[in-house]
């Protein structure tokens, strides 16, 4: 399946573009930021800390933060967008 994949903040430069569109067998977003951290030198170990998301990166898939679904564990569906960004503090 292809899906549109968006990295934002610190994760843009070891991808060297915004967007990429991945061909993946991966069935759910933990698999494919797996995939992701694999063909991207610079993102391995920056995406995943075991079976939950690395430190502060937040990944949203269809706009939608995929903490509020089954975080890594979300299925994936063919056309889906995924985005990666760090969390934003502020006050």
């Amino acid at each position: 399946m292809r899906v549109e994949c968006g990295f934002f903040g610190p994760f843009r430069e070891p991808v060297g573009t915004k967007t990429v569109v991945v061909d993946t067998d991966a069935d759910t977003v933990g698999e494919l930021l797996g995939e992701l951290e694999a063909r991207y030198a610079g993102l391995e170990g920056e995406l995943r800390d075991g079976e939950g998301l690395a430190g502060d990166v937040v990944v949203t898939l269809n706009g939608r933060h995929v903490q509020h679904d089954e975080g890594t564990k979300t299925p994936l569906s063919e056309g889906d967008v995924l985005r990666v960004t760090t969390a934003v503090y502020g006050g």
